[in-house]
């Protein structure tokens, strides 16, 4: 039983096999390699800042305070932040060009509040 997932049904858990399961694994890591193979270092370093930092500050950030935090050139993040929102990947600015949401978070109100450990509250994107 250890080697294996198990999947909830309403009051039963189904077994999955191990291989089964590593299987889909390796087949959604491929899909995602695809996805994402657009994605240089830079791209991370933003994406990564931009969800970090949204429950931290409570609202939208700008280009100028993401390329300062991270230490890109201003030019560079919007750039970044152009081809993660063209690709329907990560993130969306508002009407301003200030990154309001970078899933999993966003400062926007939805149905679905977060509270973190650490006391920050931030909703669900």
């Amino acid at each position: 039983m250890k080697d294996n997932l198990l999947l909830g049904i309403w009051r039963h858990l189904v077994p999955i096999p191990r291989a089964v399961w590593r299987r889909e694994v390796a087949e959604t890591a491929a899909r995602t390699d695809q996805h994402l193979g657009f994605m240089a270092e830079p791209h991370h370093r933003v994406r990564n800042f931009v969800v970090r930092e949204l429950p931290r500050a409570g609202k939208p950030l700008t280009p100028e305070f993401i390329a300062q935090s991270v230490g890109l050139p201003v030019a560079q993040v919007i750039a970044i932040l152009d081809d993660l929102e063209k690709h329907k990947t990560f993130l969306f600015r508002n009407p301003d060009g200030a990154v309001a949401w970078a899933y999993p978070v966003t400062v926007e109100p939805t149905p679905h509040q977060i509270t973190f450990s650490t006391g920050e509250r931030v909703y669900a994107a």
